[in-house]
């Protein structure tokens, strides 16, 4: 898949300046959807619909990449810089070990029956609750202050 200015396409449901465009170039120049987005797509937006997509070569705007679950908000393009400041600063702020965690759920669930996937995370919560970024929440939360996360 193609993009033009101002998305990220490593990672869906990011941020997508107003300008941005979503495009299927593949079968537009006689090949097939690779590197896995015909199974990721799918699970995405639907078969039916990734297909059609594919098969139009149809251009998205930012919008309706956001109402398909392709990106999470539409910002300016002149303010796209500082909203994705503003969202890498927060991240950074947050328990980045659980961030990445929660990231690996997510990633999973499509494909996981609900038993995997209550085994998954079970065994990812007691990796996050044997973490100093819990113990430093938990502290936080009992002495009722805004918590310093260090990433460990």
């Amino acid at each position: 898949m193609a993009t033009t200015s101002g998305v990220n396409t490593d990672q869906p449901n990011g941020l997508a300046a107003s300008t941005a465009s979503f495009v299927p170039a593949f079968v537009g120049i006689g090949l097939v959807p690779d590197s896995g987005i015909s199974h990721t797509l799918s699970r995405l937006i639907g078969p039916s619909r990734a297909f059609e997509w594919m098969v139009s070569g149809r251009r998205l705007p930012a919008e309706e990449a956001v109402a398909w679950g392709l990106a999470s908000r539409v910002v300016e393009e002149t303010e796209l810089a500082v909203a994705a400041g503003e969202l890498a600063a927060g991240l950074a702020a947050m328990p980045t070990r659980a961030v990445a965690l929660t990231k690996l759920l997510f990633d999973r669930a499509p494909a996981a029956s609900l038993a995997e996937q209550l085994e998954l995370e079970a065994d990812l919560q007691a990796q996050a609750a044997a973490t100093e970024d819990f113990a430093e929440g938990v502290r936080a939360f009992l002495e009722k202050r805004p918590p310093r996360f260090q990433g460990r």
